[in-house]
Order: C-alpha cells, then sequence, then structure tokens
C-alpha cells in the first residue's frame, strides 16, 4: 500500500521508530513529508518538503492564510498557495493511497489536504506531541477539530490516549502500538558485574543529574559503574556534580553516539537507569525507546511511574520503579537492583518480555494490519 510518511525533520538518526517506518512499512513502499529535508536519505525516498521557501505571491498570502487557517482548523501549520498545490500534485504523482503523520502535531499539517484528496490519513502520538503540546489551549482545540479528518489514530503508549481523554480528545479506532524494537540486534551477551548504563538526551525530562547523584549515593564503596551515553544542556553539568560527589572515577560520559555504541553497551550492561519526570512544560516520554532496548538486552531497569514505562515494567519481576522526583526511593531501588539474589532470573524475564511485548516486526505487522483492516483491505 503505497504510504506517505509525515514528518518534521528528515534524515534524524535518533528517530529509529520513524525511520523503520519509512523503510520497511508496507515492504517499503513509501515516501516522505518532511518539514525540512536534511540532505540524508539512506533509503532512496521520494522527498516532498513542506516547509520549502515560499514564492513571492505566498509572501504576500501569508497574513490572510495564516488568519483564515487559525480560524477554520486553530492552526497555521497548514500548507496554502503554490505549497499546498504543489503538495497535492507530489501526492497525486506519487499515487498515495494512505498517510500516516509521525506525531500528532505533523497531522494537523496534512489531515485537510489528505481529506480533499481523498486519502484516507492516520496519526501516531509519540510524547511531547500528546504531553507538553495539551499545554496550549490552541493545540487542544486544533486536535480537537482534527480527530473526525482522521482514519485512525496510534500511540506508543495508553498513557498518552489518555491524557488526550483528559482534554477531551478521543478517536473511536485508536490503537496502543509501541515503537518497539529490533529483538534479533538487540540480545543478551557476557554483563560486566555491576555495570549500569543510563541512555538519553541530558534535558530536564531525562533527570540525569538525579540519576548521576542517587547513583553515586546508592553504590558508595562498590566498583559500581555508570556510563551515561547522550549529550545536552545538562551534560556540562552533570560533569561537574559527577567530579564533586567523588565518582568521576566510576562514571563515564560519552556524549552522543551511534546506535549501534548504545547497542553494544547495552548488551554488557547489567542495569539500566532512567529517572524520568514531567518536565516544567508538560513535557513527558511516551514509552522510551531507550528501555524496550534495555529489556531486549536483558538489563534490569530502575526507573520512575512515569507515562508508559509502567506498561512495560513488571515491577519486581523485570525492575524496579519508583515514584517521580522521589529520590530516595531510587537511591534504595538502584542499592536493591545491585543487591538482588536473583538478578539472572530477572534479566531473563525482561528479555521475555521484550520479546513477546517489543519485537517491532511483529509490532510493524500489527501497524499495518490495523491500516489494512480499517481501510477494508
Amino acid at each position: 500500500m503505497r504510504t506517505a510518511i509525515g514528518t518534521s525533520d528528515y534524515h534524524v538518526g535518533g528517530e529509529t521508530f520513524i525511520n523503520r517506518h519509512i523503510d520497511l512499512l508496507f515492504g517499503g513502499d513509501t515516501v516522505v513529508l518532511c518539514g525540512r529535508f536534511n540532505g540524508t536519505d539512506p533509503y532512496g525516498k521520494a522527498i516532498f518538503e513542506r516547509r520549502a521557501p515560499l514564492s513571492g505571491a505566498d509572501r504576500l498570502a501569508l497574513p490572510f492564510w495564516t488568519l483564515w487557517n487559525l480560524a477554520q482548523h486553530a492552526t497555521s501549520r497548514l500548507p496554502f498557495g503554490k505549497g499546498k498545490r504543489d503538495l497535492a500534485e507530489f501526492l497525486r504523482r506519487e499515487r498515495i493511497e494512505v498517510i500516516l503523520a509521525e506525531f500528532g502535531t505533523q497531522a494537523l499539517a496534512l489531515a485537510p489536504i489528505a481529506n480533499e484528496l481523498g486519502i484516507p490519513i492516520f496519526s501516531y502520538y509519540r510524547g511531547t506531541d500528546a504531553s507538553k503540546a495539551l499545554r496550549s489551549r490552541r493545540i487542544q482545540t486544533a486536535y480537537a477539530k482534527m480527530m473526525p479528518r482522521l482514519a485512525g489514530v496510534f500511540s506508543v503508549s495508553q498513557f498518552l490516549l489518555d491524557n488526550l481523554a483528559r482534554h477531551g480528545i478521543r478517536h473511536d479506532n485508536a490503537h496502543v502500538i509501541p515503537s518497539g524494537v529490533d529483538v534479533r540486534r538487540f540480545a543478551p551477551t557476557d554483563k560486566d558485574a555491576l555495570s549500569c548504563l543510563a541512555v538519553g538526551r541530558f534535558i530536564e525530562k531525562k533527570a540525569p543529574l538525579i540519576t548521576l547523584r542517587c547513583f553515586a549515593e546508592a553504590t558508595s564503596g562498590t566498583n559500581a559503574r555508570l556510563d551515561f551515553i547522550g549529550d545536552g544542556p545538562l551534560f556540562e553539568p552533570a560533569r561537574v556534580l559527577a567530579a564533586e560527589l567523588g565518582v568521576a572515577d566510576r562514571v563515564t560520559f560519552h556524549g552522543a553516539q551511534r546506535h549501534d555504541f548504545v547497542r553494544e553497551k547495552l548488551q554488557h550492561t547489567q542495569f539500566f537507569l532512567q529517572h524520568s519526570v514531567t518536565a516544567a512544560d508538560g513535557n513527558t516520554e511516551g514509552l522510551p525507546t531507550a528501555i524496550q532496548e534495555a529489556m531486549a538486552c536483558g538489563c534490569i531497569t530502575v526507573s520512575t511511574r512515569h507515562a508508559g514505562i509502567p506498561e512495560a515494567i513488571d515491577e519486581g519481576k523485570t525492575g524496579f520503579l519508583v515514584d517521580e522526583h522521589d529520590t530516595d526511593g531510587f537511591r534504595n531501588a538502584i542499592r536493591k537492583a545491585l543487591t538482588a539474589d536473583n538478578v539472572p532470573e530477572m534479566a531473563a524475564s525482561a528479555r521475555g518480555v521484550a520479546e513477546e511485548r517489543f519485537d517491532n516486526d511483529i509490532l510493524l505487522h500489527r501497524l499495518e494490519a490495523q491500516i489494512r483492516q480499517t481501510l477494508g483491505r
């Protein structure tokens, strides 16, 4: 089924879930509708860049269309003028049968033109688009107006669907399908004793400073080590804090790394640490891919009851969870994990759950089947 994948920036190496859809959905019979194209296209796809420079006529018409689209759709994201005509021609020329908009905010821009052309459109909610974005009353209104235009909605976690519903935004054809992980590539190997790993951007919702401080306090007097992979605004403060806490010799900051580097580290790591919290601006996780990858590699996860994480971790069986910002609880959970007498059993259970719930081949086929079923094909 010829599918257009709607996304923001393309190609983004860290967006493995979106890139997998671009590469493999319906046998790879896909094209890309992106906000911006950065010049990298490893899949050889036909690409339409929605935020290309405006024509002279469209620059003059911009104030009118901004007000018109805000009045009609509660958003100014929609294409208009030459950009809209070019997009319509692209969709016709490529014989697009269905559109999958990755992130609800992308669906806002594409749903009206999809309806005009008679192309079914689905949206996939993944985190920020169903948390931080909902702080805006205008986005709430735009989502509510958009829902009847969609053929269906997908989400990586039930938490996000529930969060949308709390704001009065619902769709009768909504399904939870996590991003998943390649359980054939992400698989356990020999584990390094007392090894811990944290993966993700150094930003508020990942709370790397809490993770670091709790690790230092929980593992004092041990040989436990912690590797951080990622970068961001809290990277340097974390390095400074590691020195202040006297654990610089047991904590390694790798910065941003390729996905293969992350996989190799996970394969040899015993414990995965992620103290996710709701940021001040409302930003949350959906269901972190890194946790799914860690489970596939047989890592025992220590994390928080945040967003979709409790939908992945069975407490006491595959990991340990505490409330957000509960530093005493997180420190004790790390200590409990490192001293548990059933670490091999928990690791095997984590791997089993990943195979059962998060195999991305199975999840991809489930997504395809649900789209086909909705469209009666």
